[in-house]
């Protein structure tokens, strides 16, 4: 039996997925295939794909589609990747104008293969999807770059709407779920890019055994390091050789988290079982 279908047998009923459909979905399925481009949405199995595609929102992931981490809870292939295809910022940037594209999000995988860890490209990209598209906004969610700071100033210079870096789960959980990633390094990212005054974003994942202790400290780090903008999603295991989910939390539960967050004194919290990193990401650029 296929590793996926026999997880998703074993969900409870608010976990639950529509059928990716409709017009636009369609157009950007077909057009990522035709230029050979790669989206976090198809490559991590994002649940919200339909939602997000014909809402306009559509995230794009650069630098190929192999990391150089194995992280425990991603689904994104692993390994020596290919070459830097430095026609990948024209070919994104001409599909978010051909689409329409009202905001895009752009991500990666980890280059920790490459000298400057990819940031270059990361440049490139923001700049092309920029000259190519003046009117749509942008949301950039990167790596650490190893904590590089000089690498980190150059997406920062290229200025993205928001800049977003994920700390993914609590600190005592993050050496058994993070490749290589250091909870602390992720909080310094944040906290550098804060200091330029960019709009700040980061999501955590629930269900992989923290505690609600744990939930409310990250917050608290969070809002320390300058975040503006948190997530909360249900983890969900890609396959049966990924970490096992240790809970499903309740929409309850992820709403009370999002009352909370509001109330420690995040501009924007968006929570829920279905919640990833770019869900509704169009709707913080209003804070």
């Amino acid at each position: 039996m296929d590793n996926k279908l026999d997880i998703r047998k074993r969900l409870p009923h608010w976990m639950k997925m529509k059928r990716a459909s409709g017009e636009s979905y369609t157009r950007l399925k077909n057009l990522v295939g035709k230029h050979r481009l790669h989206t976090i949405c198809t490559s991590g199995n994002c649940p919200n794909i339909g939602e997000c595609w014909n809402r306009g929102t559509a995230t794009f992931m650069i630098l190929g589609n192999i990391c150089t981490r194995r992280c425990k809870f991603c689904s994104v292939p692993t390994g020596k990747p290919l070459p830097v295809d430095w026609e990948e910022p024209a070919r994104v940037a001409g599909s978010v104008r051909i689409l329409e594209v009202k905001h895009c999000v752009i991500t990666s995988v980890d280059r920790d293969d490459l000298e400057d860890l990819g940031a270059s490209l990361w440049v490139a990209t923001i700049r092309k999807i920029r000259e190519f598209n003046p009117h749509t906004t942008m949301e950039v969610l990167i790596p650490d770059f190893q904590g590089r700071k000089e690498l980190i100033q150059q997406v920062i210079d290229a200025r993205p709407d928001v800049i977003s870096h994920n700390l993914e789960t609590v600190e005592r959980l993050t050496p058994s779920i993070r490749s290589r990633a250091k909870y602390r390094t992720s909080l310094g990212v944040l906290s550098f890019i804060a200091t330029s005054g960019a709009v700040v974003k980061s999501g955590i994942m629930l269900g992989l055994g923290e505690t609600e202790e744990e939930i409310l400290v990250t917050m608290d780090d969070l809002l320390q390091s300058g975040v503006k903008i948190m997530t909360l999603g249900q983890y969900l295991q890609p396959t049966l050789e990924h970490m096992p989910v240790s809970a499903y939390i309740p929409p309850e539960t992820f709403e009370r988290y999002r009352q909370i967050g509001l109330s420690k004194g995040f501009s924007f919290v968006e929570s829920g079982p279905l919640v990833r990193s770019s869900y509704h990401a169009e709707r913080h650029l209003i804070i």
